[in-house]
C-alpha cells in the first residue's frame, strides 16, 4: 500500500479538507478489493480491468452497515432487524418526494470514483512509478483525433469538464425546501435546545452544516445577532446574520448545558454533546440527531435541506439583492444562485394541478346566455325615417 500512502502525502500537503483522504481512501480501498479479487497488481491494471470494475459497479448491491448493537459476535449472533413499513430502496418517500437511497452505487458515487482512480494514477504516471506505462482510466478522446478538447478555442476559458472515458452522466439536482409545515413537525420532534438551536440558526443563516459546528462561544454576538463561522474551502471567518429566535434557544441551550458542567469560556466550543464526556459536537451525531427527528415523521430531509430553504426564503423577498444572498451562503460566483431560479418538482406539480381544476370548472359552468342582438338606433331611424337628432 505503499502508493497509496505516498499519494495520501501529496493529497495532504495541498489545501485541502480533512475529509477529502477518507473519502479518496474508500474508492482505492474498493479498487483494490477489486483487483485483489483477480489477483492483479496495481500498476498491472488495464483498460479492460477499469472497465470491468465500472460494470461491476453498476451491477453490484451496496454494502449494508451493521448497527454496533447488531454486530456479530460469533456465529450465534442475530441478524439486525429489517425496517417494516418504510418506503422500498430507491423509491420516492411519500412525506417528502425524495428518492431514498438506493440498493445499487449512484451515479455519483460512481462518478467520484473514476476520478478518484484516475486522479491516482495520473499522479503516479507523473513519478514513473514502478512498472506502471498507462492509466487504466483514460479520457474520452474524440472520434477523430487522439487529444481531448483538440479543438478549443485558445482565447477562452476551458470549461471544468470531467471527460473521463468510464464516467457516468450525472442527473441534474433541482434543490428541494422544506415546506413550512413540515419545518415546524421536525423541529417538535426535537429532544433538547440545542437541537432545537441549531436548527434554527442553520435555517436562519443558511451555513453548512459542518460550518455552523466550527463556532465558539464568543462567536455566537447577541447585540448584533451574528454568529461567526469558519468557511468550508477558503477558511475564512465570516458572520452571519440569525433570528432572534434562534439567539433564544441557544440561551436557553447554553443555561443548561453550564449548570451541567459543560465547559464554559470564550475560546470554547459552541456545540457540545449532551452526555458526558464532554466532547464538541462532531458532524456525524449531528446528523443522527436530525435523522431521529426524520424517523419520526417518516421523512428524509436533509441538514443540507435546510441551506436550500434559507436560500429559497431570502431570494423569495424583493427587498434582499441577490448578491447579499450569495455573501451570506459564502459563494464565489453570483451565477452559483441560478439553480434556485428553476421552478422546483413541487411547484410544478401544483401548478399543474391548478391548471386542472380551472379547465374542470370551464367544462362544469354553463355557458353565458347569448345576449338579443342590438341594432343601431341611427341605422333604424335612417331606414324607417324615424326623427333625427
Amino acid at each position: 500500500m505503499q502508493p497509496v500512502a505516498v499519494f495520501f502525502k501529496e493529497l495532504t500537503a495541498g489545501d485541502s479538507s480533512p475529509l477529502t483522504p477518507r473519502s479518496y481512501g474508500m474508492d482505492l480501498l474498493r479498487w483494490y478489493r477489486f483487483l485483489w479479487a483477480f489477483e492483479i497488481e496495481w500498476d498491472r491494471a488495464v483498460r479492460e480491468d477499469a472497465r470491468d470494475f465500472v460494470l461491476w459497479m453498476k451491477l453490484a448491491d451496496k454494502p449494508v452497515r451493521v448497527h454496533w448493537r447488531h454486530r456479530s459476535k460469533g456465529p450465534s449472533a442475530p441478524s439486525p432487524p429489517a425496517r417494516v413499513g418504510g418506503p422500498a430502496p430507491g423509491t420516492p418517500n411519500p412525506v417528502t418526494g425524495k428518492p431514498t437511497r438506493g440498493a445499487k452505487y449512484a451515479a455519483t458515487t460512481r462518478a467520484h470514483c473514476e476520478t478518484v482512480l484516475r486522479t491516482f494514477y495520473d499522479f503516479h504516471l507523473e513519478r514513473n512509478t514502478g512498472s506502471l506505462l498507462v492509466n487504466p482510466f483514460p479520457l474520452a478522446r474524440g472520434r477523430r483525433t487522439a487529444r481531448a478538447n483538440a479543438h478549443h478555442n485558445p482565447e477562452k476559458e476551458h470549461r471544468k469538464q470531467r471527460a473521463g472515458l468510464y464516467r457516468p452522466k450525472i442527473p441534474k439536482r433541482i434543490p428541494r425546501r422544506i415546506p413550512d409545515d413540515e419545518y415546524a413537525d421536525v423541529f417538535a420532534g426535537l429532544r433538547s435546545h440545542r437541537d432545537r438551536a441549531l436548527l434554527a440558526f442553520w435555517l436562519s443563516t443558511g451555513a453548512r452544516a459542518e460550518e455552523l459546528l466550527t463556532s465558539r462561544q464568543v462567536d455566537a454576538v447577541v447585540g448584533r445577532q451574528t454568529i461567526g463561522v469558519i468557511r468550508k474551502g477558503t477558511h475564512v471567518y465570516q458572520e452571519l446574520p440569525a433570528t432572534g429566535d434562534a439567539f433564544v434557544w441557544l440561551r436557553l441551550y447554553q443555561e443548561q448545558a453550564w449548570r451541567d458542567g459543560v465547559p464554559r469560556g470564550r475560546t470554547q466550543p459552541l456545540w457540545w454533546t449532551l452526555r458526558r464526556p464532554w466532547r464538541p459536537l462532531a458532524y456525524d451525531a449531528a446528523r443522527m440527531m436530525f435523522n431521529r427527528a426524520n424517523e419520526l415523521l417518516g421523512s428524509n430531509w436533509t441538514l443540507h435541506d435546510l441551506r436550500h430553504t434559507a436560500t429559497f426564503r431570502m431570494l423569495d423577498d424583493p427587498t434582499m439583492p441577490p448578491v447579499y444572498v450569495q455573501h451570506i451562503l459564502g459563494h464565489r460566483y453570483l451565477s452559483t444562485l441560478d439553480i434556485y431560479n428553476n421552478p422546483s418538482q413541487d411547484d410544478v406539480i401544483v401548478a399543474g394541478l391548478a391548471h386542472h381544476e380551472r379547465q374542470r370548472r370551464k367544462r362544469e359552468s354553463p355557458p353565458p346566455a347569448a345576449s338579443p342582438a342590438a341594432y343601431n338606433q341611427d341605422s333604424l331611424n335612417n331606414l324607417f325615417g324615424g326623427p333625427t337628432p
